[in-house]
């Protein structure tokens, strides 16, 4: 990130145009002078060079960021108003950040839908106006607000958008050995004591009668209330809680 030249670019000597220099170029632009295009591109490099330093954790070639950065000053220039009251640099730099991001997003390795890409590059959008706007960072219910979309929704598209990271990726080190992140990772679900007891629940149930099992597995795995077994193995209600009751005191047993 700290190339002194890009893309053939020596970013040392690059202009710094005025502002009523800009004005004097974009009416030229306007006009169809070819000549003060290239002149108030080569004097907003700097814009492009101040946008690619946010972008310095994603591994990428500066001198790629550099030229994506580039097509959305370009882009910028070609569709400023000047009615609009605002200076180039407020208009320019969301759309370079946002050409940066697109060029980011079809290049990543995890590939997430077009639509909750877009999606998440909107509340993005939200987050700088609502920051704007207030000078305070928003809460993502402000922002699924203002987007008028389901706060789940919303911080389902940002997370699909965020940069994977290694579980070996380091986070502490002592001088000795370091943590990594999966030395952090739990999973309630897939722990060894779920496994163990799993394991006991399946003998215990081998243990029981094919009648007794099968209310069981009506009853608590099918979600069935005593009266709807009743009815589907053709027996009194009282006799499924009585069977139920006795199967559960023989898996306890062997629990």
């Amino acid at each position: 990130m700290y190339k002194v030249e890009i893309c053939g670019v020596n970013t040392s000597k690059l202009p710094i145009l005025s502002n009523e220099k800009k004005k004097e170029l974009l009416i030229r632009i306007k006009e169809g002078d070819s000549l003060a295009k290239e002149e108030f591109i080569q004097g907003n490099l700097r814009l492009v060079l101040s946008v690619i330093q946010r972008f310095t954790g994603h591994g990428e070639s500066v001198d790629d960021l550099f030229q994506v950065g580039c097509v959305g000053l370009i882009k910028a220039m070609e569709n400023f108003d000047m009615t609009l009251g605002v200076q180039y640099s407020t208009y320019a730099v969301p759309m370079i950040i946002g050409e940066i991001r697109r060029y980011l997003r079809d290049n990543n390795t995890i590939r997430v839908s077009r639509s909750l890409r877009d999606t998440a590059y909107r509340a993005l959008r939200v987050k700088e106006e609502l920051v704007n706007q207030t000078g305070n960072e928003p809460a993502i219910e402000e922002i699924a607000k203002k987007m008028e979309m389901k706060t789940e929704d919303v911080v389902f598209a940002l997370n699909a958008i965020a940069d994977p990271v290694s579980l070996f990726e380091p986070i502490y080190h002592d001088g000795e050995d370091a943590t990594y992140i999966v030395d952090q990772v739990k999973d309630n679900k897939n722990c060894d004591e779920n496994w163990i007891q799993e394991l006991a629940l399946k003998q215990a149930l081998a243990n029981l009668g094919e009648r007794e099992r099968h209310i069981l597995n009506l009853r608590f795995f099918k979600g069935k209330t005593q009266m709807e077994v009743a009815e589907e193995i053709g027996i009194s209600q009282a006799q499924v809680s009585r069977l139920e009751k006795s199967a559960l005191l023989n898996m306890r047993k062997h629990l």
